[in-house]
């Protein structure tokens, strides 16, 4: 009788032995590790822009004592990305979005950064693979 992973690796497998695109399921090192990444560079990046922006500046002007000076941008920063890291919505989103990413990777064997990489070098060569 094959064991779980056995079964699970039976179905839906794929060319590059990377599992099956359409499976859902996560590891806890996705759950725990990789999403909470996704949520915090978002966060960072879309939803608290102000934040860190006034934090930046602050420890740019603060140099050595930032860690005293800079208490309640830092503060606010941190409550911002808080805000956002329990915020189920969010964390649906970033799911998916890592979903996503993952299935890519496992159709193609293609590592995200790579294929970022050969996007980026395809515009600068003025090549397009759309149509």
């Amino acid at each position: 009788m094959p064991t779980q992973d056995e079964s699970h690796n039976s179905k839906g497998t794929n060319p590059h032995g990377l599992g099956d695109p359409d499976d859902r399921r996560l590891r806890i090192v996705e759950k725990e590790v990789l999403i909470p990444k996704i949520m915090r560079d978002r966060a960072k990046k879309e939803k608290c822009v102000a934040e860190v922006a006034e934090f930046t500046k602050c420890c740019a002007s603060s140099s050595l004592l930032m860690a005293y000076t800079c208490r309640k941008e830092n503060a606010l920063m941190q409550e911002c990305q808080t805000r956002w890291y329990k915020d189920e919505g969010f964390k649906k989103e970033c799911e998916d979005i890592y979903l996503k990413e993952r299935r890519e990777f496992r159709l193609t064997g293609i590592p995200k950064k790579h294929r970022l990489k050969e996007a980026a070098n395809e515009t600068i060569s003025g090549k397009s693979t759309v149509d």
